[in-house]
Order: C-alpha cells, then structure tokens, then sequence
C-alpha cells in the first residue's frame, strides 16, 4: 500500500512545487523582458496561498453561464458564455477566471513607431495628456486559450467622478521590438459612458484601461492662494476705485467732457462689484451649512446688480468709443449722459428686479474635488444652485457679447492709430534723424499704454476667463488681473489726469492719444 502510495505522492509535491504563488507572479515577471506576456501565463496557472489577495479575482466558473466579478468597487467584468465556451479545453467543465487590477506605472510606453495600427483603432503611441483613469489597469484572464474576435463583446465597467472630460477604452499592445514596451490600443473597443462610468464592449482579453483627459482641478493649496489673492485684490480695487472717483470728479469740474462722465459711471459700478463680492464672501460664512437668510438673498441682487452694472457700463464705453471713431465729432446728442444713465444703471436693475421677484437669489454652493478626490464646498451669497439658466444668460452669454463687441472696437481703435501715425510720419518726413527716431519710440510707448488701458477700460481682461479651463497658470492670471480692475482704472484716471494738465500747460497737443482718450459731446 505505501509502496502504491509513494508515486502519488511524488506527483503532489512536483505539482505543489511547480505552482507559484500568485502573489508573487508580478514581481517575477517584472524582471522579464516581455513582463505581459509572462504575467498572462503565470496568473493562469499560480494558486492563492494564505489569506485572500485584495483585488484579486481567482476562480472557476461555469462556462454555460455569464460570468461577472468586481476586483475593486471601480471596476466589474462581465464575460458572456460564448467567451467563455471558446477559452476551456475540450473536456473542462468549468474554466477559471482572473482578473485583477495592476499600476499603470508598469506599463512602458515605447517611442512612435510607423504602421503600428491594428485594423481601425487608433493606436496612441506616446505619453499625451490623457492619462489612465484611476491609475489601474484592469487585467483579465479566461481559461487556457486565448480569446479574440468575439461575436458577444465582453462589458467592463469603469467607475469616474466626473471630473474628467473624455475617455477612451484601450487595451496594452506589446511592441513588436520584444524590449518590455508597448502602446495603447482601441482596436475592438467601443466606449461609451452614462456620466458616473465608462463602459467598454471589447471583443478580445487582455489589459484594459480607460484613457482620460483629465478635468482641471485646483490643490487645496491653490485654493487658498487663489482665495487671498481675491480678498486682498478687491480690497485695494475698491480703494484705489474711491480716489479714482475723486479724480474724475475734479476732471470734470476742471474740464466738463462726456468720456471723463462715462469713466465715471464705469468707476462706481466696479467700485459696488468689488464692495458686495466682498460682503457676499464674508457675511455666507456667517451662515450655517443650510441656512439661507434674506441678508444673503439681498446681497445676491446686488452683487448681480453690480456685475451688469458693469458690464453694461462697459458695453456703453465701446459704444462711446464708436461714435468718437467712426460717427462725426461734435455731433448734437441732446442730454447724453443721461440716457447713457438710463441704459447703464436702468437696464440692470429692471433684471436685478424681475430676478429677486422670481426668487433667483439665495446661497450658491459649488462641490469641489482636488486631484486627491478630496470633497469641499464652496459657497457665496449669489444665485441659487438650480438656476442654473438665469446664471448662464446674464452673466456669461451676455458678458461675451459685450466682449466680443468692444474687441472689435479696440482693433477699429488700433487701425486708426496705425492710420494717424503713417499719415504724420509721411508729413514729418526730413529733419533731425535722431531726434525724430525718439519722438517715434516715445509715441508708440503712449500708443501702446492707451491700447493697454483702453482695453481694461472696455473689460477685455474679463476675457481671460477662457484661460481657467487649460491650465492652472490661466486660473491665477485672471483672478489676479481681474482682482486688480479698480487698480488699473486709478492708472488710466491717473494718465488722464497727467494729460490734463499736460494740455492746458502746452500749446501743442498729439492729436492721435488726444482722440482716443477724451472726446466732447455736445449739451
């Protein structure tokens, strides 16, 4: 009997003996030049010893049913009976299935190579600014026999939290070099995604991933800097705004003209933007997550309000800047401003209004993830969340019309600098060369510095919101540069200010910054 027993038991050891633990089959193959290949073999044929691998799925299942699995909360597997049918042997009743999820770090990417396309899928074949969604790759293993050109597509699922923008289902192709890289592939992949998952049908197994362009986030850090950098920039806007006022007031009673009446106006809307954005910031975090009080609601209409206000005056600044560039100086506008009043100050208030009569104001609170999936709420006194539509109309669609607008305006404004300074050049033409080059140099640093401030004056750096959704440098460029508004108006207050006095101390005045930057309507 021992003797019968001796050869079985010299079977079992070799067979026990042969079998690699599976958790160590992908530190093995690490140190192999084709690493995929060698994994997909050994997972096959390795055994779970000890306690259960975390994200690991290492069973048999019946081929005459679906088979399903999730390795981690973020992914699920579902293999149909015709795939598993093809991977078991002739005689197996059941096959075994694996599936686990690895770091994408270990997949190499090799250098682009010519005619690495398989059939219609587009082959990505260098690092670009999609990334692997999660950073897992989920690896999927049938039976003993490979699986390709399926009829019933296998669905893997793929969880995401919204913060990103597209995906693509992709599998890992070896390179034909045999040095350990590869590429990723969409062959035989079709995506598609339902808003909290991508969902891949593939027609083969292998290594799968979801490739992404990730949406921009902001580190908790960032936001921080980004926060001061917004108190502290309204705080000096809104001083500098006060003795911009003061100046324009002593211009216009020193020299009555209806552009200083217009700068103005824009002054003082600015002036109750910055001051309620403030006030919306501070009083919102005096109120309890869902409290929602009428201060805040009172503080949303006007800081609402304030932004039309702005805009409209802005919108009203290019206006003024066409009739000085294009209509006839010194036309007969009976009581300029203050129709110009009535628009600028009327036409946001009728909104502001109709707004606060419809209930639109209220607590706004913003859900904000880091790259780290870290949760946090941002929250200002503005409009409520599920007004979504009124937002969009009036503070962005209309905003970019007026943009739009005044661009155009600062190009016309360009051409005809462009257009005064040949003509002038062609008359002065013979003299002092030397001192006709620096009077040059000097007059294109004033064209320039007019250009510059006539665009902060017709609101183009609220242009540079664009920015904010390619990169974080975009995000800190237009807090700081929009932050900073009542600043550069106290610059071009100041300009005006200095040719003021320039003017009536000479006889002799350029008539090309002259035109641009002051005009006279008549009463």
């Amino acid at each position: 009997m021992w003797i019968s027993l001796f050869p079985l038991t010299l079977v079992w050891l070799s067979t026990t003996q042969a079998s690699e633990p599976c958790q160590t089959v992908l530190n093995d193959c690490q140190t192999r030049v084709s690493w995929t290949s060698c994994y997909e073999d050994k997972i096959a044929s390795c055994t779970v010893k000890g306690r259960l691998m975390a994200n690991f799925i290492h069973r048999r299942v019946s081929w005459t049913q679906e088979a399903d699995g999730s390795p981690t909360p973020q992914h699920r597997l579902q293999i149909s009976p015709a795939a598993l049918q093809r991977s078991r042997g002739a005689s197996e009743e059941e096959v075994l299935l694996v599936a686990t999820v690895i770091d994408s770090t270990f997949f190499k990417l090799s250098p682009p190579l010519q005619g690495t396309g398989r059939g219609r899928g587009i082959t990505l074949d260098r690092p670009s600014p999609r990334t692997v969604l999660g950073g897992l790759v989920l690896a999927v293993r049938a039976g003993n026999h490979p699986v390709r050109d399926l009829s019933q597509a296998i669905k893997l699922t793929f969880k995401h939290n919204k913060q990103v923008e597209t995906g693509a289902c992709v599998f890992w192709q070896e390179s034909p070099l045999q040095d350990g890289t590869g590429y990723w592939n969409t062959s035989g992949c079709d995506t598609s995604d339902n808003g909290s998952e991508f969902i891949c049908s593939c027609n083969h197994l292998s290594f799968f991933a979801v490739l992404v362009n990730p949406a921009l986030s902001v580190d908790e850090s960032d936001a921080v800097n980004l926060r001061y950098i917004t108190y502290i920039g309204s705080a000096l806007s809104i001083f500098f705004t006060v003795i911009s006022l003061i100046i324009y007031i002593c211009l216009q009673r020193r020299r009555p003209e209806k552009a200083i009446g217009v700068h103005l106006q824009l002054t003082g809307a600015l002036l109750c933007l910055h001051l309620s954005f403030l006030l919306c910031c501070f009083w919102v975090w005096q109120l309890n997550e869902k409290e929602d009080d009428w201060v805040c609601r009172g503080l949303g209409l006007l800081l609402h309000w304030s932004l039309l206000a702005t805009f409209t005056w802005t919108a009203l600044e290019g206006f003024h800047l066409y009739l000085l560039l294009v209509r006839v100086f010194n036309i007969y506008i009976r009581r300029y401003l203050l129709k110009l009043s009535l628009v600028g100050w009327g036409l946001p208030t009728l909104i502001a209004v109709v707004c606060g009569i419809s209930g639109v104001y209220g607590k706004y609170s913003l859900e904000l993830r880091d790259a780290d999936n870290r949760n946090s709420t941002a929250e200002i006194c503005w409009m409520s969340s599920h007004r979504l539509s009124v937002s969009f109309v009036t503070t962005v669609a209309f905003p970019c019309l007026v943009i739009l607008c005044n661009s155009c305006m600062l190009g016309l404004v360009v051409f005809k600098l462009w257009g005064l300074r040949a003509g002038r050049g062609g008359a002065e033409s013979g003299g002092d060369s030397e001192k006709m080059t620096r009077e040059k140099w000097m007059k294109l640093w004033k064209d320039c510095a007019t250009v510059l401030g006539l665009s902060c004056v017709l609101g183009l750096p609220w242009g540079l919101a664009s920015t904010t959704y390619i990169s974080l440098s975009g995000i800190y460029v237009f807090t700081i540069v929009n932050s900073l508004q009542g600043v550069f108006m106290f610059l071009w207050s100041l300009a005006l200010s200095c040719k003021s006095r320039s003017d009536n101390n000479s006889s002799v005045r350029d008539p090309s910054t002259q035109k641009m930057m002051t005009t006279s309507f008549n009463n």
